[in-house]
């Protein structure tokens, strides 16, 4: 892996140029001068926390999603509330991720991580024990809160620290993430039982794993100076900044709803798909693996499609084939959930890489740095509002039909326009140019 990284990073020195950003990172600016290096030692710390932070972005959802049944009974939950519970997490990522930029010019995107991480570990030892449905739900948005600020600020990080390798960074940072995603859900039902079989402890041991996550940054915080110096803002001719009018961008908008729709998918699976296989007679162990499969799909294919998308002019080929993977999946869960349980989680694991590669249409979709930063708050914000309804009518359309042909119906459905809208992002064009043109 870090060989690769190095000839990324020697490639791009040879071959940098004025182009729109793709898998080789973003160009900067016209007349700006190149980020002076930041020490050794901070280079690694920021390598460790970027690896350990990204393991802690998805266990608080995922390990709920397999001990869901045992939640909703310990607390007496209806499958309304349940969905619900589902639902937060896209709603702390829309309100408390917009935060993250104006804390990180206050204090610096390190301190805000760290305090990121500090939230989930706290977060994580509360909700358990929290006494009821009430202080479960606020201890859980205590989490998410963390979670939301580090989504934010991690390519910010990225790109700050690693301009020549947000390529090779990227892919470590999403491969960390799908592995905690994948490794919450196969082990915490049997860890669950190893701890006593009560489903408080198997939800705060991972609280463990996010305080070992706030250990790299501290260093960081104290010396704010070994951090490279930030890119230089563009300007307009009076001298103040110069943003860009996102809003005006019609792939802005095709982005995030792109965005929006596979995080409702995702949300959807990690919070669901293993009480679907639980009432389809799967055991509950099993589900968990299930769903583990589904997740752990991102480890390789985050790697894989990033590349595949920036040598291709189009992306929108990629979106239709994650596309059909997903409504066989999702036919294969109708009509045969157990039979085939393996082959489905493959599937729709496979379904869910549209993340990555709407990572990557994020910083392809923009010529320059800043362009990049607006597009992905636009993109992911407006992404996150779109998906908060999907888990939550999903709890609704099981508890009062009393099945899951429903449910599995409003998946496939809600895939044919993510297809769509997925498509037309992939075109071959920029957000400047078509804000500058409206």
């Amino acid at each position: 892996m870090m060989c690769g990284m190095a000839s990324e990073e020697t490639r791009i020195a040879d071959t940098r140029t004025e182009m729109p950003s793709t898998d080789r990172g973003v160009s900067t600016a016209p007349g700006t001068r190149p980020t002076p290096p930041a020490h050794a030692w901070a280079t690694r710390l920021v390598v460790v926390g970027i690896v350990l932070t990204a393991l802690n972005l998805r266990p608080a959802i995922t390990s709920l999603g397999a001990l869901l049944e045992e939640v909703r009974d310990g607390l007496g939950m209806s499958g309304s509330v349940a969905g619900l519970l589902t639902s937060v997490p896209p709603l702390c990522f829309a309100v408390f991720g917009v935060t993250a930029p104006r804390l990180a010019r206050r204090f610096g995107p390190a301190a805000v991580v760290c305090a990121g991480m500090a939230a989930i570990t706290a977060g994580l030892l509360i909700r358990p024990y929290a006494g009821g449905t009430a202080g479960f739900l606020a201890a859980s948005a205590l989490a998410l809160m963390g979670i939301a600020v580090s989504n934010v600020l991690m390519p910010v990080i990225v790109k700050r620290w690693f301009p020549d390798r947000v390529g090779s960074m990227t892919g470590l940072y999403s491969m960390a993430l799908a592995l905690g995603t994948s490794t919450a859900a196969a082990v915490t039902v049997p860890l669950t039982g190893a701890l006593g079989g009560g489903w408080q402890s198997g939800l705060a041991v991972w609280a463990g794993l996010a305080a070992a996550a706030v250990l790299p940054w501290l260093p960081l915080v104290r010396n704010r100076g070994a951090a490279p110096a930030p890119e230089p803002v563009r300007t307009a001719p009076d001298g103040r900044a110069a943003p860009l009018r996102i809003t005006r961008s019609r792939t802005a908008w095709a982005l995030a709803v792109f965005f929006g729709l596979q995080a409702t998918a995702a949300y959807i699976t990690m919070g669901w798909m293993a009480q679907i296989f639980r009432d389809a007679g799967v055991p509950a162990g099993t589900a968990g693996l299930l769903l583990a499969v589904t997740m752990v799909m991102g480890v390789p294919l985050a790697f894989v499609i990033p590349r595949l998308a920036t040598r291709l002019p189009h992306q929108g080929p990629i979106v239709l084939a994650l596309g059909v993977c997903g409504l066989v999946g999702y036919a294969g869960l109708y009509l045969a959930p157990a039979g085939g349980a393996w082959a489905w989680a493959v599937l729709l694991g496979i379904a869910n890489c549209a993340f990555p590669l709407a990572l990557t249409m994020v910083g392809m979709r923009a010529r320059t740095g800043a362009g990049v930063a607006q597009l992905s708050a636009f993109a992911q914000s407006t992404g996150y509002l779109i998906s908060i309804p999907g888990p939550l009518l999903v709890g609704v359309l099981y508890q009062h039909s009393g099945g899951w042909g429903l449910p599995i119906a409003l998946m496939a459905g809600l895939m044919l326009p993510q297809m769509a809208v997925g498509f037309l992002a992939g075109r071959d064009r920029t957000v400047e140019d078509e804000a500058g043109r409206a």
